[in-house]
């Protein structure tokens, strides 16, 4: 694949997870995240892509959205579950995908806010459409889903090199 050509960072919010006296990092889906998961694999599905990668949280609550999710789509793509990601800030995040392998055009990362809310804005030099007016109506809630497309290699993604090209979030239809 060519760098020129256009490349595709989704970016997932887990989906509601419990509140429970467990450590953060292992608490479970509730009922509604575990309603809400599949819906969401749906709209990755809708979005086209063929994801060559999906980078997930170790967390419980992104792992078992993750499980929910690619159910839906047609293809499976390979998955890494990387323990960086797990209450990331924008920088780590963005440190990540920079190692991504410059094969891969599309890619999911699966993972939490504010970390995910805020890299989708900062990689966002324009948007198409509404989709930056509806973020920033409805904000990142649970299960939400930002498409963010730039050129050039993995490498060279920084801050406002990106478009926000599509986003939904539980509701929107």
């Amino acid at each position: 694949m060519s760098v020129a050509e256009p490349r595709r960072i989704v970016l997932l919010r887990h989906a509601k997870a419990e509140w429970s006296q467990d450590s953060d990092h292992e608490r479970p889906l509730a009922d509604r995240g575990r309603k809400d998961a599949p819906v969401a694999g749906r709209r990755l599905a809708d979005t086209g892509l063929s994801f060559d990668l999906a980078l997930c949280s170790t967390a419980t609550r992104t792992r078992e959205t993750w499980k929910l999710a690619v159910q839906e789509l047609d293809h499976r793509p390979r998955t890494v579950y990387e323990e960086r990601i797990y209450e990331a800030a924008p920088g780590q995040l963005l440190a990540v995908l920079n190692e991504t392998p410059d094969a891969v055009r599309n890619a999911v990362l699966i993972g939490h806010n504010p970390g995910v809310h805020a890299l989708t804005e900062i990689l966002s030099g324009a948007a198409e459409g509404d989709t930056a007016r509806r973020m920033n109506g409805r904000g990142f809630p649970t299960s939400a889903i930002a498409v963010v497309s730039f050129t050039g290699p993995w490498n060279s993604l920084e801050p406002g090199s990106g478009t926000l090209t599509g986003y939904w979030a539980p509701g929107e239809d």
